[in-house]
């Protein structure tokens, strides 16, 4: 197991030093390419990643043909399609790597084993949940109560580090707006 995930891993529970090697064994490790794809819309999503290095992105395809990114997933984060993941169905969003990334992939199956074989896990993945549950309900209020203006330097201030890595179209899409209006919020918070 990658000291980044083994690190995460015990900032929430403790597991001990033998056991880490044991847990290794259930991912597989995956080197992208940037804007490469890891699942297409309609396919089952049969892995929920781990990034170690670079920035993953959730997004589905409007009817107008234009993506909508809802979720981006750097370092130490976790990103899948949940829905597609927990009922093995297929996927309603598309995930691809922003910029050269490695994950870890942990598939549907090898979750199942490793968590009856490692129940402390269990708390684990309930703790990484309610904290991107909580990102997830933010979000929504940033989309219902704050004005463009307001929701975009509240990203800024919450999460700096994504706004220097996130090319701006991407940014845009995330927070509900066109480029050509990040610009204008740009540019105006810069005087």
């Amino acid at each position: 197991m990658s000291d980044a995930l083994a690190q995460h891993i015990e900032r929430f529970v403790s597991i001990p030093k033998d056991d880490i090697a044991n847990i290794a064994t259930y991912f597989k490790k995956l080197h992208l390419k940037k804007k490469e794809n890891l699942l297409a819309e309609g396919k089952v999503c049969n892995s929920n990643y781990f990034v170690e290095n670079g920035l993953l992105r959730l997004f589905y395809v409007k009817d107008n043909g234009t993506e909508q990114t809802t979720h981006f997933a750097m370092e130490n984060w976790w990103l899948t399609d949940y829905n597609s993941f927990a009922a093995q169905k297929p996927a309603t969003f598309n995930i691809q790597a922003v910029e050269k990334s490695d994950v870890l992939a942990l598939s549907y199956t090898a979750q199942e084993k490793l968590l009856r074989e490692y129940p402390i896990l269990e708390r684990y993945f309930r703790l990484i949940h309610q904290r991107a549950h909580a990102a997830s309900q933010f979000r929504i209020r940033w989309l219902y109560d704050l004005s463009k203006e307001q929701a975009y330097n509240d990203f800024c201030n919450a999460y700096p580090e994504f706004v220097q890595r996130i090319p701006q179209y991407l940014l845009a899409s995330f927070l509900g707006f066109t480029p050509e209006y990040l610009s204008e919020i740009r540019a105006k918070r810069k005087s």
